[in-house]
């Protein structure tokens, strides 16, 4: 037998769901509803499509290594250097360059459980040893962080709002904390769902981040954009952090399609409104049938929702997956009786309530 690193023993490989097509088999049905990979139900804006099919033309070429259009646009958007944004296939690969890039053998993260794995896989890859501070009462637990911090912490990983709980931290909680972080701790604030945010309690860590050496950003395009199937996410930072990160960056990571289509796509306003509105209008629906089952829901900030069924949560997945309706069940996300439900338009939140009502009464 070839011998592996002594790392991977301890990892687990990422089982995704099963694909549509082979639920519609297995169960011989015709039509699904996904909500379990928390995605946009309208798609990806129409001037992102046309950039994609553009692109066609020419499929020969490598893709630009360093971005250059995307990287222009999104620095002329939010009033930063060039320098300071890092571009991965996806917010994932984000991630592994940066611990990568920052965590060594015996090294610690640090960051809560339940919350993106991605954090763990990362730093268990490179040798590190992940603390995960239990959630308070579904949130981050900023205090418990910091009591976790010891010499050989080199990261903390926040997720704002936290997936899978769709809680958030807000400004005055996060200026506060950061302020008790050892400036040689990279804090690494992960803003997936950002967009769907319009709380002004919300931190705006961007106005921020240039007055500190240890922040770094995170956004995605997989989400309110709806190019999840493209792979594409970036860091913002301070320019001699990116600058690390970038040593480790694979030539020609992020694909000419993802990077025409995530440029093109910051331009439709219309379509980001237009996905916001029917998320909060899903959302307001959602909070409104759970509550007249009887049951409880986290309330979320994000594009899906925490909601207490009151029943093992692998049980009921495999009931609504057989009607056609794909969940996230809470089991394999710490809360063994919840599901995470994908907030889709108000036609697929009909019908899956609907169905849920009917499983619920027999």
């Amino acid at each position: 037998m070839i011998g592996c690193r002594n790392e991977i023993h301890n990892l687990r490989p990422y089982i995704p769901g099963k694909p549509i097509d082979q639920v519609k088999e297995d169960y011989n049905l015709d039509q699904i509803i996904k909500l379990a990979s928390n995605e946009n139900p309208l798609g990806c804006s129409n001037l992102a499509k046309k950039a994609i099919i553009d692109s066609l033309e020419e499929p020969s070429l490598y893709p630009d290594g360093n971005c250059s259009k995307l990287r222009t646009k999104l620095a002329k958007r939010f009033s930063f250097n060039e320098d300071q944004f890092i571009f991965g296939s996806g917010s994932d690969e984000v991630i592994s360059m940066i611990t990568k890039t920052y965590i060594s053998i015996g090294n610690e993260a640090i960051t809560c459980a339940p919350t993106f794995p991605q954090y763990k896989a990362g730093t268990m890859q490179m040798g590190g040893n992940i603390i995960e501070v239990p959630l308070k009462d579904y949130r981050f637990d900023l205090d418990g962080i910091l009591s976790a911090i010891t010499s050989n912490t080199k990261i903390i990983f926040i997720a704002n709002p936290n997936n899978p709980t769709g809680t958030i931290i807000t400004k005055d909680e996060q200026l506060t904390f950061i302020d008790k972080v050892p400036k040689h701790i990279l804090i690494v604030i992960d803003e997936a769902y950002i967009e769907y945010i319009k709380d002004t309690t919300f931190p705006d860590t961007l106005s921020i981040l240039n007055q500190h050496s240890n922040i770094l950003v995170l956004r995605t395009f997989s989400k309110i954009y709806g190019l999840a199937s493209l792979r594409i996410g970036y860091g913002i930072g301070p320019k001699e952090i990116i600058e690390k990160i970038n040593r480790v960056r694979n030539p020609f990571n992020v694909s000419t399609i993802a990077q025409v289509a995530a440029t093109a796509a910051l331009d439709d306003i219309d379509f980001l409104e237009e996905t916001f509105q029917v998320n909060e209008a899903s959302k307001a629906y959602t909070y409104q049938r759970v509550e007249e089952l009887g049951l409880t829901y986290i309330p979320t900030y994000g594009n899906f929702v925490m909601i207490n069924f009151n029943r093992p949560s692998l049980e009921l997945f495999e009931q609504l997956q057989s009607k056609g309706f794909i969940v996230r069940p809470g089991d394999h996300l710490g809360l063994p009786n919840f599901q995470r439900v994908t907030l889709g338009t108000i036609e697929q939140m009909t019908a899956f309530f609907n169905t849920v009502t009917t499983i619920l009464d027999n």
